[in-house]
Order: structure tokens, then sequence, then C-alpha cells
């Protein structure tokens, strides 16, 4: 039986994950709740409560609707916390971060257990703030495989950002990708971007971009350029994959406390995780760009307010079925 661990979160993460909820009993998937994030902090002292990660190690996947609590912002304990000890539990390295609009149809794959965010960091005598940048050839090695398997199957150039001309990490980085292009993946053409430069072409020409490997941080960063030239956060999802257990599933706009309980979020991005969530971690590709293309006639017949529409958060579920042809 396929099982589903759901983290409705904070902020809007409760009211779009409802509406992914009916998708999945409309197909029949297995469901339960639990708790993560500030509310999770709120409860029971920890974003992350044993019972929590206990679920998501049992389930086929994880499914999770935001976090962040504004009350939570700069106290030892917060929700991102949570989620950064999530993904190095689930042991899930490649972050994918598609964005697609007309012409476009890109795919970004980004490193997100190493690098920066989980490097060494602290404080010096003299007062000086460092944090550190590591990464070993068996993890770039790892997301590179991932990433030119990808581009082998869209049939895409991969592209390699790095900043070799400052940093020694892009040295490996840079080495690596060459020689698995060279040795395991000579069919995929590769080219090799610095960071700078190729934040400039996913502006002035997305349309260009295939498929992109990078590490954490500026997977991070280039990512939300990404979803910001195809239509906003409120559009955009993300499959965080590791080589085994299950996968973690979420939209990428936040907790976005400033609009909760007005019944207005964007459920877009939650139910085009749960696309990527039938695809890669449930084995339901049908159902995955079957939903795909109820997400996109729904945006088309009942866009909500931020995208210039007046339908509600409910509203646009209610398209997204019925394109399903489930009844509302």
């Amino acid at each position: 039986m396929t099982y589903v661990a759901v983290l409705p979160g904070d902020g809007i993460g409760p009211e779009v994950t409802a509406e992914a909820l009916r998708v999945l009993d409309a197909l029949r998937i297995e469901h339960t709740e639990h708790p993560f994030g500030g509310n999770a902090i709120l409860a029971q002292g920890a974003p992350l409560p044993d019972e929590t990660l206990a679920a998501c190690r049992a389930a086929d996947a994880v499914l999770l609707g935001a976090v962040g609590l504004p009350e939570l912002e700069g106290q030892p304990v917060r929700p991102e916390q949570g989620l950064l000890a999530l993904r190095r539990e689930l042991g899930v390295y490649a972050n994918l971060r598609p964005a697609r609009a007309p012409r476009i149809d890109l795919l970004i794959v980004r490193e997100l257990v190493g690098g920066l965010y989980f490097g060494a960091k602290g404080t010096r005598d003299d007062g000086t703030w460092f944090d550190t940048c590591e990464y070993s050839r068996p993890e770039v090695v790892r997301i590179a495989r991932r990433a030119f398997g990808i581009a082998r199957e869209r049939g895409s150039r991969l592209t390699s950002v790095d900043k070799v001309n400052v940093l020694h990490t892009s040295r490996l980085w840079r080495d690596v990708v060459s020689e698995l292009g060279e040795t395991e993946y000579p069919d995929v053409p590769l080219e090799h971007a610095l960071v700078d430069s190729f934040a400039m072409t996913l502006v002035t020409a997305p349309e260009t971009v295939g498929v992109v490997v990078t590490e954490n941080t500026f997977g991070d960063i280039l990512s939300d350029v990404a979803a910001a030239v195809t239509g906003g956060l409120g559009l955009a999802a993300s499959a965080s994959l590791g080589d085994g257990g299950p996968g973690l599933f979420e939209p990428v706009h936040g907790s976005a406390p400033q609009i909760a309980g007005q019944g207005i979020a964007n459920p877009a991005a939650m139910f085009r995780s749960v696309a990527l969530m039938l695809h890669h971690g449930l084995g339901r590709p049908d159902d995955a760009a079957a939903l795909e293309r109820a997400v996109d006639a729904a945006l088309e017949a009942a866009p909500t307010p931020d995208l210039g529409g007046e339908a509600t958060t409910t509203e646009m579920g209610d398209a997204v079925l019925r394109s399903l042809g489930v009844a509302a």
C-alpha cells in the first residue's frame, strides 16, 4: 500500500496542503498528517518531533506544506532547523526545481545537503563570524550523476554552474563534472558556466537553458530566479531525492503568514509538488502528467489574486479536480 506522510507546517501550509489532500484522496493514496515546523515548536518544543521523523522514514514519500512563523524568527529553535534536519535525516541530496512557461522548460538540480548551509560556522575570538563551504568528491559525483541522468532522459544539454575563478571548491566541482561527462556520459552535451554570468542568462534567455547542476547556495538563488522569470514562487514546486527511502516534495513559496487564513493562497505550487511526487516518488508518471495538465487548465480558469484573478484557494482546487474528471 502506498503511503504518504503529510506535514502541513505553518502559515498557508495547511491551506494549500488541504487542496493537495483532495487530489491524494481522488487517487486513493493513503496519507497521515504530522506536526512539523513552527507549529510543532509551539506545541512540542521541537520543529521535527521524533514521531514525525519516524513517520517520514516509514513513508513512500513526504509532502510538506511550508514552514516559518514570524514570532519564531531569531529564536534559538526555529522552524527552518527542522527542515534542514529532515533533509539530512532522509538523505535527500538532490533538489529538483523545474521552471516552465511558454517556450521555457528548464530544470535546476541543486545539491542540497552540503556546502555553506552545512559546513562549520561560528565566531572567532576577534569577533569575526564565519561559514565554511566544503564538498567532497563523492558528494559532487552523486549529484552530478543524478543531473547527467536527468539530462539524458530529457535529451537535454547539461550546464554545470560554479565560480571556478574564485572558489577552491568550484575547482573540485568542475573537475568531477568534466570527468564524469567524458567517461560516463559522453552522449550528454556538457557546458560550464560561472554563476554570475549564468544568472544573467536565466533572466535574459531562459529558453536556452535545459538542465542545470550546481552547489547548494548557488542552486538556492538560481532556482528562485528561474521561478521569478516563469511566473513567480507561487507556481514553483520542488522535489528532494536521495538514493533510497522517501523523497521530500514541497512548494517553495514559504509560509506567507501575511495572507494565512484569508483563503487566497495559490495552491498551484503544491499541486505541482504532488505531480513531482507522483512521478519521482510513487512511480505514477501518467497521473503526474494528468495533474500537470489540470493545473495548467486551472490557472487559466480560476486564477488566484496573485495572478490577477479572484478565485479562492478552494475554488482553484475545485478547478483542478474538475480538470482531472473528479467531482469537486
